[in-house]
């Protein structure tokens, strides 16, 4: 790679906002030192009659750090799903710090051309797919949080599958690095002892992080051996009530983690603070970086509310009965617990009390305890889950409410200070979260019999219904079109929407259809699946206590081997429709993935494990990492210019220097407006130097468009530097389509930066174009 040193500028500082200037004017601002810095929302038609009317602010960045935090599920069952996820380490890794060289068709080179580091160049002629990620922190959070404050799943509880070691069953939400979930203090070192993994190959850090990949097999140390070491230790010894998304939220965004909580007469009272949590998460979480976060579970989350008496769904005593509309409608105004006092308006309901007048209890076959999450409002009358719109506004919204309702700035979201040293901060454009949950992997595909074509993004999810079928609309009680997607512990009949197979209580064959097995009699204390696959090895079940499914061999189930049902052969998922609904609320920023893979025999196949679920989370990063692509056209000229204006604003302490031979020029004074609309963006800033990026033209502007090196030259030899504008969705395409082959189909357009002409590190670029624009 033909890495130049950085221009002087800043300290490393990047993802700056930007100011959109529809009528009459366009404007993104960019920072950083971005190869490519392109507009990332939809260009309105502008009138060229008004000009300066600032009227939305588009996050841009071009990305140079990255945090990621893996949320794994470590209930019971979960063991095999984390052994493939650990193998589908290297491709997250390796995806982002060593990304592959594309010719000049955009497509990768022969595996033997590959560089085997992010610090060798590409083969001439080739350019790296975006730039390598040279500044990763990796941590992991569990889903245990023990029983919310209801007695069960205590800190420290015996568990069978550590012959009966007391082990953790609430991690708090913080940060885990074990070895060995059965033994205490056996942790995988993590960088300086703060429980996560550092990629560093310049070291930068103070003090220097981890410089090799090294290799799954651990014969050479690393990043990679040590991550998989730490997903496999996250164990399957954790709180059966598994909160995926409250222990997320509870490490990047809670303002207030609680340190205590506790029930007492009826209610549940927390106390104090985590101070170790906000200590974690200030070492852990940049300001500036780009957030991923992965989740991995084979059950619907079940965050209990913190408050009240909503703890009383992880303990062990019998629930009240619920009123009986809610039998017909959930949604009923009067449906609610009989233990709770009838709405307003609501008549008395004879069946909620005996004849002594005692409230009426569900019995032990109608209330299986391990199954207090599902349906909650129908069954009980009270939904005692904090709602998923709560993870939608902490991973999207700049403000969030604490739990004594005070609207407070989300840690996700800082605000810039300048003064402090944080000129730059993260947008949410910048957060991602990535669902590897139960749902199949032939609802999601994008070819249902091809998997090796990839899953569908979010716009293809909703622009061909899968959202209708994978989810529903819950907030209406609209089930799923795929009947496997329901939640249920009886049998579900139906024809998949996909496949066109049908569910079946009996089945002709060990499997009745290819999805989740068939269904069986559960004896309603355990939900049908949503999909099984099929294991490397069998699992003997007569002597497991983690195998429950097939050790007494008499339950049908299709994860058991008929010819031997003591032996469990396949793995299963349940439906898991609230990570589902906060991914969909997410938008663009929600990847999907199934925890059910379609093979784990070939791992050089592209739909091993979960490398179509890793995939469509790199293709979601890559576009930010390298800068996002243009929704939109613009106009050209004769000459294949656009009539943009490139305006970068630095900090100088009053050494402001535009020198052309950097590709810095002066602001010409008719462009003084655009100046004055950068200041006002950021007034907070300490801006002192606005200088001109030159738009390239004739030859160098061929150059800049056609060749993909990461350093165009001339024949000569001469360095390009400046701007071009590249379209690859016009006919014929302006410029190279392999330098968008980054980009969505839609989208396939990009203002390229080359040369002196990118950002100086820690500056903020302000792309302004005006005349119209066109989808």
């Amino acid at each position: 790679m033909n890495r130049r040193p950085l221009r002087p500028g800043l300290p490393g500082v990047f993802a700056a906002t930007s100011a959109l200037v529809f009528p009459g004017l366009v404007t993104v601002a960019v920072s950083g030192f971005v190869a490519m810095g392109c507009l990332d929302r939809p260009i309105d038609t502008v009138d060229p009659r008004i000009t300066s009317t600032i009227v939305e602010v588009v996050p841009h960045s071009g990305v140079d750090k990255i945090d990621i935090v893996l949320g794994i599920d470590n209930s019971a069952s979960m063991a095999d799903k984390q052994q493939i996820l650990a193998q589908a380490v290297p491709d997250l890794v390796e995806s982002l710090v060593n990304p592959p060289c594309i010719d000049e068709a955009g497509l990768p080179l022969a595996e033997a051309a590959q560089p085997k580091s992010p610090k060798e160049d590409c083969p001439k002629g080739s350019r790296r797919e975006f730039e390598p990620v040279l500044d990763i922190h990796i941590g992991i959070v569990s889903s245990s949080l023990g029983g919310h404050g209801g007695g069960h799943c205590p800190d420290l509880q015996s568990d069978l599958s550590c012959a009966n070691e007391k082990v953790s069953k609430n991690d708090r939400g913080q940060l885990v690095s074990r070895a060995d979930p059965c033994v205490a203090g056996e942790v995988v070192p993590t960088y300086a002892d703060k429980g996560f993994l550092a990629w560093d190959p310049e070291e930068k850090l103070n003090p220097p992080g981890e410089t090799n990949l090294g290799t799954l097999d651990g014969v050479e140390p690393g990043l990679v051996p040590a991550l998989a070491d730490m997903v496999s230790g996250t164990g399957q010894v954790g709180c059966g009530y598994e909160s995926q998304l409250e222990s997320i939220y509870r490490f990047l965004v809670d303002p207030e983690p609680y340190d205590t909580i506790e029930a007492s007469s009826g209610y549940v009272k927390v106390s104090g603070r985590d101070d170790t949590l906000l200590d974690q998460r200030k070492d852990f979480l940049r300001p500036d970086s780009l957030v991923a976060i992965l989740m991995l579970s084979d059950e619907n989350d079940c965050s209990i509310k913190e408050t009240g008496f909503y703890y009383r769904a992880s303990h062990t005593d019998a629930m009240p009965r619920p009123r009986a509309e809610c039998a017909a409608d959930p949604n009923d105004k009067c449906c609610t617990s009989c233990g709770l006092k009838a709405p307003e308006g609501c008549p008395p309901d004879p069946g909620c009390f005996d004849a002594q007048g005692n409230v009426m209890l569900l019995t032990k076959s109608e209330d299986p305890v391990d199954l207090r999450c599902f349906d909650q409002k129908h069954r009980f009358g009270v939904d005692f889950l904090y709602p998923t719109d709560r993870y939608v506004k902490a991973f999207s919204s700049p403000e969030i409410t604490t739990r004594s309702g005070e609207i407070v700035e989300n840690p996700l979201f800082p605000k810039a200070r300048p003064a402090e040293g944080v000129p730059v901060v993260r947008t949410p454009d910048l957060v991602f979260l990535a669902g590897i949950v139960g749902v199949p992997w032939q609802d999601i595909a994008r070819d249902p019999a091809d998997l090796t074509k990839g899953l569908k993004n979010s716009r293809q999810l909703a622009e061909d219904g899968t959202w209708d079928v994978i989810l529903g609309d819950p907030a209406k009680g609209t089930l799923p079109t795929d009947p496997l997607m329901h939640e249920s512990t009886a049998a579900r009949h139906g024809q998949h929407p996909i496949t066109g197979e049908q569910t079946d209580m009996t089945p002709e064959s060990p499997l009745g259809n290819t999805i989740n097995g068939h269904e069986y009699d559960t004896l309603g204390e355990d939900l049908q699946y949503a999909c099984i696959f099929e294991l490397p090895e069998a699992t003997d079940c007569s002597n497991d206590a983690k195998c429950a499914e097939c050790r007494d061999g008499t339950a049908n189930n299709p994860l058991c081997d008929p010819a031997a049902p003591t032996m469990r052969v396949r793995a299963k998922a349940y439906p898991g429709l609230r990570q589902l609904g906060v991914l969909r609320g997410l938008g663009d920023q929600g990847i999907v993935g199934s925890v059910c893979p379609k093979q784990v025999e070939d791992r050089t196949s592209s739909d091993y494990g979960y490398r179509p679920a890793i995939g469509a989370l790199i293709d979601r990063l890559k576009s930010k990492i390298g800068g996002p692509c243009l929704p939109r056209t613009l106009d050209r000229n004769d000459d294949d210019a656009v009539n943009c204006l490139l305006i970068e604003a630095r900090p100088t302490g009053g050494a402001c220097s535009c020198d052309s031979d950097h590709a810095r020029l002066p602001v010409a004074p008719e462009h003084a407006a655009a100046i004055d609309e950068a200041k006002a963006r950021s007034p907070e800033s300490n801006w002192d130097c606005f200088c001109q990026i030159p738009q390239l033209a004739d030859e160098e502007l061929t150059i800049c468009q056609n060749d993909v090196s990461d350093d165009p030259v001339t024949p000569a030899g001469k360095p390009v530097s400046g701007f071009c504008y590249v379209d690859a969705s016009t006919d014929p395409p302006v410029g190279n389509p392999a330098l968008v082959a980054r980009c969505a189909d839609s989208e396939r357009r990009m203002i390229r930066l080359v040369g002196e002409g990118e950002p100086s590190q820690g500056a903020t670029l302000f792309v302004t174009c005006s005349g119209d624009s066109s989808p």
